[in-house]
């Protein structure tokens, strides 16, 4: 599944109940984790104690967490509520009837507490040996930002730029693309001839906003190697 190296290996299983009975969480959470969540295991420790890689200004230690599921999908709610009890960035992998899913997310430096989660990126469902991640990097933050664009595929790795620039156009890129199918239903149900011309107008204009961010970027770009 992940050709890490054998000294990143700490393969400990945490209870579940660390995260529902230590935090202030719903009964309908609590009821997540016990239905939806079989096993959670801490797989490995990516850190210069293990590897032989410089820590970065922000990424100190990468943990792999594999949870085993119940079911094929895992509540969206439980992988930031995990990475806010854990202090270190996180590498998930989901399992599931023989399959896996690696899922990670982009954390900012947040004032007064370690990390901020903010958006997720996951692979598809895959065999374990189709899910190849490496590490990349002469430090974890690199290692770190290249698992990231690595599990993202194509959403992230068509901007140049740091990683920071390459998720917010992505998620501008996620809002235009809601506005424009939202503003194409009210066209298809207006009747008001100047309401259409007014909404056609702006379904251009975003268009042509969703044009130029999807291609910001790209230019002078080398092509990112799977």
């Amino acid at each position: 599944m992940l050709d890490l190296p054998a000294s990143t290996v700490f393969n400990k299983r945490i209870p579940k109940q660390k995260f529902y009975d230590n935090l202030t969480v719903t009964a309908q959470m609590k009821r997540i984790f016990v239905e939806q969540i079989s096993l959670i295991t801490w797989q490995n420790k990516i850190a210069p104690a293990t590897i032989n890689i410089a820590e970065g200004e922000s990424v100190k230690e990468i943990e792999v967490i594999v949870i085993r599921l119940n079911q094929r999908e895992l509540d969206k709610r439980v992988l930031p509520l995990i990475d806010k009890e854990i202090p270190y960035h996180i590498l998930f992998i989901l399992e599931y009837s023989g399959e896996v899913q690696a899922w990670v997310g982009y954390k900012e430096q947040a004032k007064n507490t370690p990390f901020k989660p903010g958006t997720y990126y996951h692979s598809d469902w895959l065999p374990p040996e189709a899910l190849n991640l490496r590490i990349d990097g002469l430090d974890l933050d690199k290692v770190y930002e290249n698992f990231i664009r690595q599990v993202a595929g194509e959403r992230l790795n068509a901007t140049a730029g740091d990683i920071k620039e390459a998720v917010e156009l992505d998620e501008r890129r996620k809002k235009l693309a809601k506005e424009i199918a939202s503003l194409e239903k009210k066209i298809q149900r207006e009747k008001q001839f100047s309401k259409q011309v007014e909404f056609n107008t702006e379904l251009k204009r975003l268009k042509m906003e969703l044009h130029g961010v999807s291609h910001r970027g790209t230019e002078n770009t080398e092509e990112y190697d799977d």
